[in-house]
């Protein structure tokens, strides 16, 4: 349920509510307690539903429906905001009848600077509705106001203020709130400072690049680079969390506030947790701002059906132009860290990789390629398009030509092309070149590719890792005078790691241009694991000489 006013222009107050909640797969009711004549550029007018109606109003449908979660936006007045409070307690004050969830969004001035919640209501809202309320969702400006009614005045211009505000207005009553800092500029300096002398608080940093994303890293400027945005929840349990994604400049915010509270909520009538609900909400606004199309003239709406598109995986953004790729290496994060920071791969940073080890392990890399090369043939007879085709083609060229260097790189070991071709094929080679060509011979294209990028993506994210720990300081990767730096300057190089690029813009192009089923991607998951599997199996095999 909403409890808010309208928006005449469709963007805020009981129409973005509404909206949001259909785009959480929830079923939304109204109490209208106040229509608004506004558009884009401000609000024109404000006309106050009389406060019996409103008592009417949450009558007829709490006597009626089963509320799971309530949010309360714009209430206007002092009269209507004891009619919403007396009317929730006595409902909801019996026994065997629990107050469901209560989000309240204090609604206090529009963002075109109208009035939209009266002085007087404001004590009435911390004396009659925080006491019941599971979660308040102010922004900087309604944060100090509501201090200054209990004589804890704050200018809250930092982080630090942030935190400090929210625990301070977590004493006015609510079991928890979120203080929003869409006004506030943040970066990831302030974060760590803060964080340092606050090693409690958590920080979710789902919008940003993670560990094990150096391929993602150098194809896309990292958000925690750029400025941010920071919201900080404060729960009763004394728990603080700070959820942080990338500044947009975008005029699209127009409800950005009604948007988050009814996600919430939404989240709240489903059974998540403040904390999580929290998380998923701000996900969703975030992509509603950055996906929004124009609207009016002035602060245009939010995109608030982003997320029901029939899509499992989010298209490619600004600041997310890899989302099916985060996903794979997210679904698959336990293996592919253990692939890519294996101890093959460490010894081989520092130097100190026993010489049989790395000639097995190129010895079998040679017959390996074969298989590869074979696969790209697969991938070009099952491509639907002359560029896709030629692109196929254009690899199983590229793999023979690496054929060729890699045999006079052999030969830097005292290996012979003749030695080549006559060690025989391990157990795990060929388990993995049997594996991609069955794959191929199943008939999905979508699926061969997956298949293909995690040895592609897999060196390249290798060949970044250990570059990137041999910048830090006192580095345990030995870079000059290693033996195997030519290894390591070959995938962390700018030749192959456009080829890392390109194979990136496959993958996002496939998964763009014909969504996958829930089913399809969960095989296209198990796929890439398999193979992510199999390169550690590689590993594996050349550091014990399998």
């Amino acid at each position: 349920m909403t409890i808010a006013g309208t928006d005449s222009s469709g963007g805020a107050g009981i129409q973005a509510d509404i909206k949001t909640f259909t785009a959480f797969g929830c079923y939304g009711t109204s109490v209208i307690t106040a229509m608004t004549a506004q558009n884009t550029t401000g609000v024109q007018g404000v006309h106050p539903s009389p406060p019996e109606f409103v008592r009417q109003q949450l009558h007829s449908v709490l006597s009626d429906v089963k509320i799971e979660a309530i949010k309360t936006g714009m209430l206007f007045d002092a009269d209507n905001t004891v009619a919403v409070a007396a009317s929730l307690k006595a409902h909801f004050g019996g026994p065997g009848s629990a107050m469901p969830p209560l989000v309240c969004d204090p609604v206090c001035v529009s963002t075109s600077g109208h009035t939209l919640l009266q002085p007087d209501a404001v004590k009435v809202m911390i004396s009659d509705l925080f006491p019941i309320t599971a979660l308040v969702t102010p922004n900087r400006q309604e944060a100090e106001l509501l201090l200054s009614q209990q004589d804890k005045e704050l200018k809250i211009s930092s982080l630090e203020d942030m935190v400090s505000a929210a625990k301070k207005l977590r004493e006015l009553g609510p079991k928890a709130v979120l203080l929003k800092g869409g006004h506030i500029v943040i970066t990831m300096q302030d974060i760590e400072r803060v964080c340092s002398s606050n090693p409690d608080i958590e920080v979710v940093k789902d919008a940003l690049l993670g560990d094990n994303m150096e391929i993602l890293q150098a194809s896309e400027a990292d958000a925690a680079t750029r400025e941010l945005v920071v919201d900080v929840l404060h729960q009763s349990n004394g728990s603080t969390s700070i959820f942080v994604r990338p500044r947009i400049n975008s005029t699209s915010t127009h409800g950005t506030g009604c948007t988050l509270s009814a996600a919430i909520t939404s989240a709240l009538a489903r059974g998540l947790s403040i904390r999580d609900a929290t998380s998923l909400a701000t996900s969703y606004t975030h992509a509603g701002i950055e996906t929004a199309f124009p609207i009016g003239s002035g602060y245009g709406p939010l995109n608030h059906m982003h997320s029901i598109t029939l899509r499992n995986i989010p298209k490619p953004t600004l600041s997310n132009p890899h989302p099916f790729t985060r996903l794979l290496i997210k679904s698959t994060s336990k293996i592919w860290k253990e692939y890519v920071e294996h101890d093959f791969v460490k010894q081989l940073g520092q130097g100190t990789l026993r010489r049989e080890c790395f000639i097995h392990f190129i010895k079998q890399d040679y017959h390996y390629l074969k298989y590869y090369g074979r696969a790209y043939a697969l991938l070009g007879a099952k491509s639907p398009s002359y560029p896709a085709i030629q692109a196929a083609a254009q690899t199983m060229f590229n793999v023979v030509n690496e054929v060729k260097t890699h045999v006079s790189f052999c030969e830097q070991w005292g290996i012979t092309e003749e030695e080549l071709k006559s060690t025989p094929e391990s157990s795990a080679t060929t388990a993995y070149g049997a594996f991609i060509i069955d794959t191929g011979l199943q008939g999905d294209r979508s699926k061969l590719i997956m298949a293909l990028a995690a040895c592609l993506l897999g060196y390249g994210e290798v060949g970044l890792w250990l570059r990137k720990q041999a910048s830090l300081p006192n580095s345990w990767v030995k870079w000059e005078g290693n033996p195997y730096l030519k290894w390591m300057e070959d995938y962390s190089g700018e030749h192959y790691q456009n080829a890392v690029k390109a194979g990136l813009d496959t993958i996002e192009a496939e998964a763009a241009a014909d969504p996958p089923s829930i089913v399809r991607f969960q095989e296209w998951v198990a796929t890439w694991e398999r193979c992510t599997r199999l390169e550690k199996g590689f590993w594996d095999m050349a550091l014990g000489l399998l």
